[in-house]
């Protein structure tokens, strides 16, 4: 089956509005030699509003890198859906590890801003991965299978995956195409078992650990590798407009 592939900037907690507001213009200036495929960028809260000011109108997209389950309330130094859509962001991360390590969400919590994203008409980018101790425990589909099963929308609705190997994100070290591929196809039957095959087989499934220019198109070149979340080499547009480009000579998918 053919799935339009998606490729996903995460800038975390970097870049400033001078910079930023020179990303956005660089990648609209760059518009019309992308291919087919979804891009997606995803800033700090504040710089919202300078990607969506420069890419109105472009085929790029955006979203927030997180939001809170509930509408709206006394949630001090959150942002709610609400908040995202009145600067028309389309898209939100959902259950990054980061958030998961550094804020201690729990699948229960990931689960609530999945619902609460889908409901308010987002789509949300799940992700899920394994540590490096659970990985060498044997433990990987079991944490995969769990993040999932928990977190996934039962419905039709407009979302995504991504799979993070948490020892991969930032250290520079990738998994190999073969892992990545294990770890995707696993991700695919587990979703199949709640979803049935038809809604599975048209899951996007992104990588997402230290992918970069020069192993973009091994990666992607696995049948059940989607497109990527990028962090790290997609802080430089330039870097990230050429993982796109390799990635579109390799397979393209409609």
């Amino acid at each position: 089956m053919s799935r339009r592939p998606v490729f996903a900037a995460n800038w975390k907690m970097s870049l400033r509005r001078g910079a930023a507001d020179a990303y956005a213009g660089r990648l609209r200036e760059a518009v019309h030699e992308l291919p087919a495929a979804d891009v997606v960028l995803f800033p700090p809260f504040p710089l919202i509003p300078v990607v969506a000011e420069l890419l109105a109108g472009s085929p790029v997209a955006w979203g927030g890198q997180d939001l809170h389950p509930e509408e709206a309330g006394a949630h001090t130094g959150d942002v709610s859906a609400l908040h995202l859509l009145d600067w028309d962001s389309t898209w939100v991360l959902c259950g990054h590890s980061e958030r998961r390590a550094e804020h201690g969400e729990t699948d229960e919590l990931v689960a609530a801003k999945v619902a609460r994203a889908q409901r308010s008409g987002l789509r949300p980018l799940l992700c899920v991965g394994e540590t490096e101790e659970a990985r060498r425990a044997g433990r990987t589909e079991e944490v995969l299978a769990r993040q999932l099963s928990a977190a996934a929308p039962a419905g039709d609705g407009e979302w995504a995956l991504a799979y993070e190997p948490v020892w991969a994100i930032g250290t520079g070290r990738t998994a190999t195409p073969e892992i990545a591929q294990e770890a995707h196809a696993f991700l695919r039957s587990v979703a199949a078992g709640r979803l049935g095959e038809a809604l599975a087989a048209r899951l996007r499934i992104l990588y997402g650990g230290s992918v970069k220019p020069d192993n973009a198109a091994a990666l992607v070149s696995q049948p059940d590798i989607d497109g990527f979340l990028i962090g790290g080499a997609s802080l430089d547009p330039d870097s990230f407009l050429d993982i796109i480009r390799r990635c579109a000579s390799v397979r393209p998918r409609g």
